[in-house]
């Protein structure tokens, strides 16, 4: 799937990004910092009826969202993890293994605990400033 946006059409990426993940549960956001990987992440979960104060959890590490049918979103930032066993500590495994959704910034700092079943989710920013979406499995 790939989705060029800009951030007036962030709704519609988000909307278009819902419809097209089925029931995969995992996504792994790259992109350069500043890229919108909160900014995508936060109207995500907004898609999906959750009404909390959006930011990145770098601060947490992982903040917890509610969607309207009262499931859990995981929203994680690891880029202040030093180390894969770090996220292993902080009890990453029951979040993956849980069957909700996790949406994860920085997944390159815990690549190899990462389930298989994880999607990539590439963000690029364009010369225009639009962004490009590129999900892969």
């Amino acid at each position: 799937m790939e989705i060029t946006y800009t951030q007036d059409q962030l709704p519609q990426a988000a909307r278009a990004f819902l419809e097209g993940i089925g029931d995969r549960r995992l996504f792994a956001f790259h992109g350069a910092m500043g890229a919108g990987k909160t900014t995508l992440i936060a109207e995500i979960c907004r898609r999906l009826g959750a009404d909390d104060d959006f930011g990145s959890p770098t601060f947490s590490i992982v903040n917890e969202y509610v969607d309207c049918e009262g499931n859990p979103i995981y929203h994680f930032d690891f880029y202040r993890i030093d180390s894969p066993a770090e996220a292993m500590d902080m009890g990453a495994e029951d979040y993956f293994y849980s069957g909700k959704l996790c949406l994860m910034e920085w997944p390159e700092k815990i690549g190899e605990i990462l389930p298989e079943e994880t999607t990539d989710v590439d963000i690029t920013v364009n010369p225009d400033g639009s962004r490009t979406l590129r999900m892969t499995d």
